[in-house]
């Protein structure tokens, strides 16, 4: 069955627009698979598109599947002489090699102990080898990426709700954000780190963002208001 973005799709769907438009270059995100000449739904779920070329199929699932690109918020359960092993929830758990952060060499490892949190990026994600994570980005510098502070609050949800607040048309984060200052780190394995100013704000943020899953866009600025509002009259 042929069908197009915004449908509800089942496996071996064929996605029309994709396989008949051949000079145009895509990405297939999850859910979606080359078959020979065609697209094919690997998932159940609606299709979804971006930026006119980025296509995945957005489904509610519990367990993450890792994809190359994407950035993950994981837990470092093991160091094994030159590597690190990374909870991401897959599973599989991934290697972290203490030369994918900024500046580091064999001489001048980086401080990664058991159970800190990262905030990767996946380099390698596929059927037949283990995830690989790094924490630079292609010109080698951390950004965002690296070591989580301990003092941060982190919590797990639904696959589904990180790309709901990650969309553009989600208020969610743009209020909080010039409301409430904090830093946040959004894993797309359903891994969030938040860190405020204080506890009651840094657990304030965490309870918005999984009441966010079953809120219209509405009920979502109206929840951002009040929480605003409970705040300062705390201060």
């Amino acid at each position: 069955m042929d069908v197009s973005v915004g449908d509800v799709v089942l496996p071996g769907d064929k996605v029309c627009e994709i396989s008949e438009d051949q000079k145009k270059r895509v990405i297939l995100g999850p859910g979606l698979r080359l078959n020979v000449d065609q697209v094919l739904i690997s998932k159940c779920g609606i299709l979804r598109m971006k930026n006119a070329n980025v296509y995945w199929v957005d489904s509610h699932q519990k367990r993450y599947i890792p994809s190359r690109g994407e950035t993950v918020v994981g837990v470092v359960t093991n160091k094994s002489g030159e590597v690190f092993r990374v909870d991401i929830g897959s599973s599989d758990q991934a290697s972290l090699s203490y030369l994918a952060f900024e500046g580091a060499t064999k001489k001048l490892r980086p401080d990664v102990n058991v159970g800190d949190i990262v905030f990767a990026r996946l380099i390698t994600a596929s059927r037949d080898m283990e995830p690989e994570l790094v924490c630079v980005d292609s010109y080698g510098k951390a950004g965002k990426l690296g070591i989580l502070s301990p003092e941060g609050f982190t919590f797990s949800c639904s696959l589904n709700l990180v790309r709901k607040i990650l969309r553009q048309n989600c208020p969610l984060l743009k209020i909080l954000g010039h409301e409430i200052p904090h830093e946040i780190a959004i894993g797309m394995n359903g891994k969030v780190w938040v860190k405020a100013r204080n506890v009651r704000a840094t657990i304030a943020l965490g309870h918005a963002i999984l009441a966010a899953e079953h809120l219209t866009k509405e009920e979502i600025i109206y929840m951002c208001d009040d929480i605003v509002n409970v705040l300062s009259r705390m201060q």
